[in-house]
């Protein structure tokens, strides 16, 4: 199946994350070749299967949520580029640099003096300061909470004023925002429902043409980076997920993110055929935590949350679900081997493999959860079973429920699996009908953990159960050493302050688990380097490779050379 996220961008991968979770786990088998075309070797052009399926339709709007999905990142640009697959520095795009007063309530901005539009106008500051008091004054189209407004002090400078403190607002600013042209938006009537035909941008490529089934991008000559070494990409729509492998086999793709079973064994016999794991979003139990918001259940009992914790053989998890390609998570939520600065305590930096029965039997023991004559707990004439849902179709997942199952019940903790439809997955999280939930967090607007800990863990993130919790804190987790460390880390950009915020969240959420973490997840992505070459690799994840993520694309496609 496909990576699924709750994007930090405000589901700005929404229509690409949907498509993604209605696949199925793809077949290393399959009959045919999935339509998708072959682009042939030598001619500078390559197809891209992202996750959609079924008919395209046109959006290049890049305010829109379901825009498609190269709109951010390879049409148009931000001020920079953040890459979260690893610990660098924002690389500038459309901004060369950027500085904040003392008290972070302004934010200067100065912008690159060699670009120009693609319809051959010139790119200035009043294009950045326009984007974003157009979003100030379009509450719709304010999906990231900037709360800013703009003014260019000359061509090449943009000044940002905020409200308050607003530190922690530079990554959604900087990388997180399409910068759009004033002279062509300025006479847009309505912005938030604008399909944008014929999209001008800044980025390194343009819209060459668009059917129900496909949409093709062509190298903008004129792009501020110099022309892109590839000519020509081919967005294609399959029909399901067998389509999509057996493209991918066939030669029809050259560039997808699926989990393959039996992949080692496709890549051994196709010498064309290459891939990388990067993990990056930790797949969890998702508890409703707060019975003081209405949550009900066993799960409400922090020392239930801790034993699951502890009852789990995360080894054979991965084995049975992950296929052996997931990466071990950490109890602070963060990415071990990307995040390790901002752990505080050495212990805390993995997740123990194996399972630990007597711990967690001991920690139910401690708190009155008595197993009965079938093996299973209760506590006050409450039998410790829980529901715990997760999307029909999500096989890894279901794979997840079948042996944590079997796991829990060795400890008392009867599991109770449910599949639903995805629509049903996501209303019933967010608006807290449900005991558990299975989901994959992470992917903030930068590698800072003020992304990950505001979002789901801040009580301002939250809100009482039959409520939609749509900020992100759907576990309706709310603790008050946990909001006052996360108000400090907002109101500096001094890393050892924030170190220090960061510490006292990891001790309350490494007690509490409104998130059970499992493991991060495998993020594989598959390539064919007969037509191309230069894919991000282990050794250089010079950008996110997933085919379905926005703005790392753009990196991706102006770095790769054609093949002959």
């Amino acid at each position: 199946m496909f990576l699924r996220s709750r994007s930090t961008r405000a589901r700005a991968l929404t229509a690409t994350a949907a498509l993604a979770a209605a696949a199925l786990t793809l077949s290393a088998c399959g009959g045919g070749g999935g339509g998708g075309g072959s682009t042939g070797g030598g001619d500078g052009s390559i197809t891209i299967f992202n996750g959609a399926t079924g008919t395209i339709t046109e959006n290049f709007n890049p305010f829109s949520t379901t825009a498609l999905q190269p709109t951010l990142g390879v049409i148009f640009e931000p001020l920079s580029y953040y890459n979260l697959a690893a610990d660098v520095e924002p690389e500038p795009l459309l901004a060369t640099d950027f500085s904040w007063n003392d008290d972070g309530t302004e934010l200067t901005i100065t912008t690159r003096d060699d670009v120009s539009w693609s319809d051959g106008e010139p790119f200035t500051a009043e294009d950045v300061a326009f984007t974003f008091n157009l979003i100030q004054q379009t509450p719709a189209l304010n999906t990231g909470g900037i709360a800013a407004t703009a003014e260019a002090t000359d061509d090449h400078t943009a000044v940002l004023t905020f409200p308050e403190t607003s530190f922690m607002q530079e990554p959604q600013v900087l990388g997180n925002q399409a910068i759009v042209p004033e002279h062509i938006w300025k006479d847009v009537a309505d912005p938030t429902t604008e399909v944008n035909h014929d999209p001008v941008g800044t980025g390194a490529f343009t819209v060459e043409s668009i059917s129900a089934q496909s949409y093709v991008l062509a190298a903008n000559p004129d792009y501020w980076g110099g022309e892109p070494k590839l000519q020509q990409v081919r967005y294609v729509s399959l029909d399901n997920a067998d389509a999509a492998s057996a493209s991918l086999v066939a030669g029809d793709v050259d560039w997808m993110s699926a989990f393959l079973p039996g992949l080692e064994d496709i890549i051994t016999g196709n010498d064309d055929l290459s891939y990388v794991n990067t993990p990056a979003l930790t797949t969890v139990m998702v508890s409703c935590a707060n019975a003081d918001l209405g949550c009900s259940g066993p799960q409400t009992d922090p020392a239930v949350r801790q034993a699951i914790y502890h009852a789990l053989n995360r080894d054979q998890l991965n084995n049975l679900a992950g296929g052996g390609f997931a990466a071990t998570a950490s109890p602070t939520m963060l990415l071990p081997e990307r995040d390790q600065k901002w752990i505080a305590d050495s212990d805390q930096v993995e997740i123990p493999q194996s399972a630990d029965t007597d711990t967690a039997a001991q920690i139910l023991d401690d708190a009155g959860w008595v197993a009965g004559s079938d093996g299973i707990r209760s506590k006050d004439g409450q039998r410790l079973s829980l529901t715990i849902q997760t999307v029909t179709g999500w096989s890894d997942y279901i794979s997840l429920n079948d042996a944590m199952t079997q796991q829990l019940a060795e400890v008392g903790i009867e599991l109770k699996p449910t599949q639903v439809s995805w629509n049903e997955w996501s209303a019933a999280q967010t608006n807290g009908n449900f005991q558990l939930s299975l989901d994959s967090i992470g992917l903030g607007a930068s590698s800072n953990p003020y992304f990950t800990y505001n979002k789901f863990y801040a009580s301002d993130n939250t809100v009482p159960v039959g409520e939609s919790a749509s900020a992100g804190n759907a576990s309706r987790f709310s603790d008050p050493t946990v909001d006052a460390a996360l108000e400090t880390a907002r109101s500096t950009s001094d890393e050892a302050v924030q170190q220090e915020a960061y510490a006292e969240i990891q001790s309350v959420i490494t007690e509490q688990f409104p998130y059970i973490p499992i493991y991060i997840n495998s993020m594989l992505t598959e390539f064919n380097t007969s037509r191309a070459t230069g894919w991000p690799t282990a050794d250089d994840t010079y950008a996110m490779p997933a085919s379905w993520k926005s703005w790392d694309n753009g990196q991706v496609l102006k770095t790769i050379t054609p093949v002959g």
